[in-house]
């Protein structure tokens, strides 16, 4: 498995250039130094939870889309959705399946 130093600069880096942001301009709007963003892009450093939370805030993402490419942006700072997939990560594989069909029943006579 990747580095997770690595990866999770290579997403921090990828989320910079998506806002248009320099590593200059995240570092100051994280309130941190350009040399620890630098640091951090490369995989050469690690982050702890306050700071991976300023450069998350500092970036407009949730903390989590810095460590998996498959989330969308933005997907998990929406209210309900966040809140579901908290509840639902708590849940055993046999109850994850059961509220599964349940979705799919919804979802079905919706349409």
């Amino acid at each position: 498995m990747e580095d997770l130093r690595k990866r999770f600069g290579r997403l921090v880096m990828a989320h910079r250039k998506r806002a248009g942001y320099t590593q200059e301009q995240l570092a100051e709007r994280a309130g941190v130094s350009i040399d620890t963003i630098s640091k951090i892009e490369v995989g050469a450093t690690g982050a702890r939870f306050p700071m991976i939370e300023k450069i998350a805030a500092a970036l407009g993402v949730d903390p989590a889309e810095l460590f998996s490419p498959e989330i969308p942006s933005g997907a998990l700072r929406r209210g309900p959705l966040l809140e579901l997939t908290t509840r639902l990560a708590a849940l055993s594989e046999n109850d994850l399946q059961w509220i599964k069909g349940v979705i799919e029943a919804a979802l079905r006579n919706k349409t």
